[in-house]
């Protein structure tokens, strides 16, 4: 088993293929739920409590009952029985509002060395701030849509012009020798990554609209997956690859190995 992907479902291990939940849980068929994403290193999960908090924010502000001591459980016992290798590159843990707990090993997404982004239009739900919910289509059709046009990855813009982020990564960019990423207060993500990056570098938090950040000397998105991946083209934008750029990542990866020490 150990080779495979596998999963916990309720608390027992498996091969994921074998995986099951009902048709009628409203975590599939109304995106009725929660989840959260972590990396493994060496089969080690990376920021495990941020994301378990997190989780159980998210949970709370769904109104969906969690059993967070159950999840703990989970997670060991998955990670006992997947052991290390590259199809556990990722640890993705979902409650349904079925009353399902869901976690699986998955590898780690074949992210290029640099990405180029076409802006999106796209309103925040306002109901959903503080929620990483299973109701995730919008971004994944912006992906599509910035990939039909030729890019690989949506930036999410509002419909004033006001960045947000992307589908599933945070955005900084560098401008004036200073690093700065959008406010929360813009209904983005409050990424764990994201924080890391403001704690190890230092960014001013602020508003952009896209013909500032098309000015920007620099620009980088920040995820889970990804740690920090340069991005070389906004729309008609072109950017370098810069001194920032790489001196956070390298910043971001040396905590994230101290971390897990």
């Amino acid at each position: 088993m150990a080779t495979a992907h596998l999963a916990c479902l309720d608390g027992v291990v498996l091969p994921a293929a074998e995986a099951r939940i009902p048709v009628t849980d409203e975590g599939l068929i109304r995106g009725d739920g929660v989840f959260e994403v972590l990396r493994l290193y060496g089969g080690r999960p990376f920021a495990l409590a941020d994301h378990l908090a997190r989780l159980e924010r998210s949970a709370a502000n769904l109104r969906l009952p969690i059993d967070l001591d159950a999840v703990h459980a989970d997670v060991a016992t998955l990670l006992t029985a997947a052991g290390t290798g590259p199809e556990h590159g990722c640890l993705r843990i979902v409650l349904t509002r079925g009353g399902r707990r869901v976690l699986t090993t998955e590898e780690l997404p074949a992210n290029p060395p640099t990405i180029r982004l076409s802006s999106v239009t796209y309103a925040p739900p306002r109901l959903l701030d503080g929620i990483k919910s299973l109701s995730y289509a919008p971004n994944m059709l912006a992906t599509r849509i910035a990939r039909e046009r030729g890019f690989d990855e949506a930036l999410l813009v509002t419909p004033h012009g006001r960045v947000l982020e992307a589908p599933t990564a945070s955005i900084f960019w560098v401008a004036d020798g200073r690093l700065a990423t959008t406010p929360l207060e813009d209904h983005v993500l409050a990424s764990i990554t994201r924080a890391r990056v403001i704690e190890v570098a230092g960014a001013d938090e602020r508003p952009v609209t896209r013909e500032e950040i098309a000015r920007a000397d620099e620009a980088f998105l920040a995820s889970t997956t990804r740690e920090v991946q340069p991005v070389v083209a906004i729309d008609a934008a072109a950017f370098a690859v810069g001194p920032v750029t790489r001196d956070v990542a390298a910043r971001l990866h040396e905590r994230i190995l101290a971390e897990l020490r």
